[in-house]
């Protein structure tokens, strides 16, 4: 008699699945909105827009980890990792004015582990929960054979909603405007493909304290800070003009995305101390002060651009919320078709 074969035989745990959905509804329960009309278990999710909006506009963004993922890996560190797939999008999408509204996930794993997959989820949520985003859904993909063990992908979807005559796009940037910048909680995620080749080359003890009681390997996995609280408040009574996620690219990519092509962000270099983390990559890495302005965020995870008559009450804003804020610069004319962050 020929034997039955079930998924399970094919590597597919529906039951793993089905235990992994019910221990993180209690999570996902705690990041809920009263815009969100059903919960976790159906086909989609249902949210509608605040009535509080008179003519609203959907902002959306996605995003992944990226290659900080296979230090999560090899440190068995999954916690934090869900907190840097959430502020990847909303920090996005909060550069435009945007409010956070819902946030899905998508796991993919070669075999399911439910402890794992949960830390992550529950990160997640954590980071949804301190940006006031729902998480309203996900998909949890057991594919074997496409992923070694141990090992997943993620990737996440936010969208947010934002008034239509109040969408930040930068075209009120002017010559003379100031320019902020909001410390960042360390590398964030992005550059880790030249961070772990580092960590290669240098072989340092990464559990060695390293600063203020951090460890390297805490300080390297230190998830992605969470900037929209502190400025959805700001935006309430701060004309921003423009925002800029320093994500990849660095600073020299990513400020140029929201200035009029005829201006400059002119950052001083002095107006901020490059943390020591960052430092510590330049030496052991032996990377070009370039290099390092157009890779890593370098201490600085968001810069906000207004005009002179706001910032002070915006920097003071923004400290009273627990940010640290610096006074970058001044935006300037451009000179023909130089770039347009000039780091002096």
């Amino acid at each position: 008699m020929t034997q039955s074969l079930s998924y399970r035989d094919a590597g597919v745990d529906i039951d793993a699945g089905d235990a992994l959905v019910e221990k993180i509804k209690p999570f996902a329960r705690r990041t809920m909105r009263p815009e969100v009309l059903g919960g976790l278990g159906g086909f989609g999710a249902i949210v509608e827009i605040s009535k509080k909006y008179q003519n609203p506009v959907l902002v959306s963004g996605t995003d992944g980890v990226g290659t900080k993922l296979r230090l999560a890996f090899e440190w068995n560190r999954h916690d934090t990792v869900g907190i840097d797939l959430v502020a990847m999008s909303v920090n996005d999408i909060l550069v435009q004015g945007a409010e956070p509204l819902f946030f899905l996930d998508y796991f993919a794993c070669g075999k399911l582990n439910v402890e794992q997959a949960a830390q992550v989820i529950q990160g997640i949520a954590k980071g949804c929960e301190e940006s006031g985003c729902a998480l309203i859904g996900g998909e949890t993909a057991e594919m074997p054979d496409m992923y070694p063990v141990g090992e997943y992908d993620l990737a996440g979807f936010a969208v947010g909603v934002a008034e239509k005559d109040e969408i930040i796009t930068g075209k009120d940037i002017q010559a003379g405007d100031c320019v902020l910048g909001l410390a960042s909680n360390g590398i964030h995620s992005n550059g880790f493909s030249l961070v772990r080749k580092i960590l290669d080359k240098a072989n340092p003890d990464l559990d060695a304290e390293f600063d203020n009681g951090k460890s390297l390997r805490q300080a390297i996995i230190a998830p992605t800070r969470l900037y929209v609280k502190p400025l959805l408040a700001a935006m309430k009574t701060i004309k921003i003009k423009g925002m800029a996620h320093i994500t990849g690219g660095g600073l020299l990519e990513n400020i140029p995305r929201v200035l009029p092509e005829n201006t400059v962000a002119e950052i001083k270099a002095a107006a901020w101390q490059m943390p020591k983390l960052f430092k510590w990559l330049q030496e052991n890495g032996n990377v070009a002060q370039h290099e390092m302005y157009r890779t890593f965020n370098c201490g600085i995870g968001m810069v906000v651009i207004v005009s002179p008559d706001d910032k002070q009450a915006a920097m003071n804003l923004l400290r009273g919320t627990g940010e640290t804020v610096f006074d970058l610069g001044l935006i300037r004319p451009r000179q023909g078709d130089e770039p347009q962050t000039q780091i002096v």
